[in-house]
Order: C-alpha cells, then structure tokens, then sequence
C-alpha cells in the first residue's frame, strides 16, 4: 500500500515537471526581454560580457557573409553593434537600411562579447535568435523646386557670363 501511494505521488511529480518544462519551452518563444540600448551596452560593457542580451535596432549597411555566418551591423538610433549571425537567421530579413531607404527593424537575442578574442577584440553580440519587429522600405527622395529653380538661374546667369567672356576678348 505504501509502495503503491509513493510510487503514484513520484508519478504524479514527475508528470508534473513533464508538464511544466515543456510549458516553459512553448512560451519561450513568445516572451520577450527588454531590449537594451547600445549606450547602455557600450558604457557598462564589464557588466554586461559574456551574458545573453536583447537588442534591437534597424539593420544598416551591408550582410557582410563568412562561410555559416554573416556579419550584420543594427543600429538603435544611438550607435550600431556588429552582430555575428547563422545565415539561417537572416531568411527573413530583405531590407537594410542605406541613404535610400529605411532596414528591416528586429530584436536580437545573443551573448554580448566586450572584447570579442574571435574577432580581433571588438565589441560585439553572438546572436542566437533573431526577431524581426518591422519591414524595411526604400525612401523615394522629392526634388524642392525652389532649388531646381535656383540651378537653372545660376547656370543661366553662368551663361551669359560665358559668353559676355568671348565677347569681350574679340
């Protein structure tokens, strides 16, 4: 009888650590930490290296691929970090940001590296999960017609100079 009542309470926990645990792995994926800021990053570097960061920004410049990885540089409105990223990472990300146009904006979760020995010592993020938050899109730029206006009197004026010149010499 006793056996009996240990053996269904160890049954009884045991389904219960079952149940709990892989509760925790499916809501992982849909909680999210705080992003840090990069100023935050960069100016309590010694706190934060070697320890799993969320960081988000616009993705700037160009995928920069090495082999498996990519270099990707994400830029918070303050400051960009490199990030070291599996390509795998990256399938959904089609936009990065330039002068003519906006990134694609994603959270990055990694682990932060003050003085990263793999990659000459710099200051970079290992990412191990990527989040896009929004789509990049291009900027299209309006031409101000009153500084059209103003070329066109410039060279008209640069003209008539010109030829006042010849004029002048003969």
């Amino acid at each position: 009888m006793i056996k009996e009542v240990i053996s269904y309470k160890l049954l009884v926990i045991s389904l219960a650590a079952f149940l709990i645990y892989n509760l925790s792995l499916i809501t992982s994926n849909y909680s999210y930490a705080q992003p840090i800021s990069s100023s935050e990053l960069i100016n309590n570097a010694k706190l934060y290296d070697g320890k799993n960061v969320t960081y988000a920004g616009e993705i700037i410049g160009d995928v920069m691929s090495r082999g498996q990885y990519a270099w990707i540089n994400v830029n918070d409105g303050s400051n960009a970090i490199g990030i070291w990223i599996d390509k795998d990472l990256l399938k959904e990300i089609f936009c990065t940001g330039s002068y003519r146009g906006k990134g694609d904006w994603v959270e990055i979760t990694g682990v932060f590296q003050r003085v990263c020995l793999q990659h000459g010592g710099d200051l970079d993020i290992h990412a191990q999960g990527l989040r896009k938050i929004n789509s990049g899109r291009t900027i299209s730029e309006k031409t101000n017609p009153a500084k059209l206006n103003f070329i066109f009197i410039l060279t008209a004026i640069l003209f008539v100079i010109w030829i006042l010149t010849l004029l002048m010499r003969k």
